[in-house]
């Protein structure tokens, strides 16, 4: 009598079945962690233009809201994941804000459509406070 090694096809669908179990709970939570990375990007440029601004009203009288006053070359952070933006500026105060860039792989973050930053360091963020 011949004994047949090896697997069953039934022993193979349910191998697969807990496979694409794993997958559909793996990979969205994957997504969401990237997408949380990639908040960093937007945090790091805001502090960076905000130290740009300060060195920039230490030697002139008012802050800028020109990107290029500040050695900014375009108005994307390090990575492209935000574009940065200069607001609400006086000679005493202003406003970085990094929003995604549209249609990039940030365009989705639902929970952070945008972050800021003042001149006194207050942190802002929309729709949900939690990006920071």
């Amino acid at each position: 009598m011949h004994k047949n090694n090896g697997f069953t096809l039934i022993e193979l669908m349910i191998t697969v079945t807990i496979l694409a179990i794993l997958a559909a709970i793996a990979y969205p939570a994957y997504n969401d962690y990237i997408v949380k990375s990639r908040r960093s990007d937007a945090k790091s440029a805001i502090l960076k233009m905000q130290l740009a601004e300060e060195k920039w009203r230490a030697n002139n009288p008012s802050y800028t809201a020109t990107l290029s006053d500040l050695n900014y070359p375009n108005s994307y952070s390090p990575d492209g994941y935000y574009e940065l933006a200069i607001s609400n500026n006086t000679a005493n105060t202003y406003t970085i804000t990094a929003t995604p860039v549209s249609g990039g792989l940030q365009a989705g973050d639902s929970d952070c459509a945008s972050m800021s930053m003042d001149q006194n360091g207050t942190k802002a963020s929309s729709p949900s406070s939690a990006c920071w």
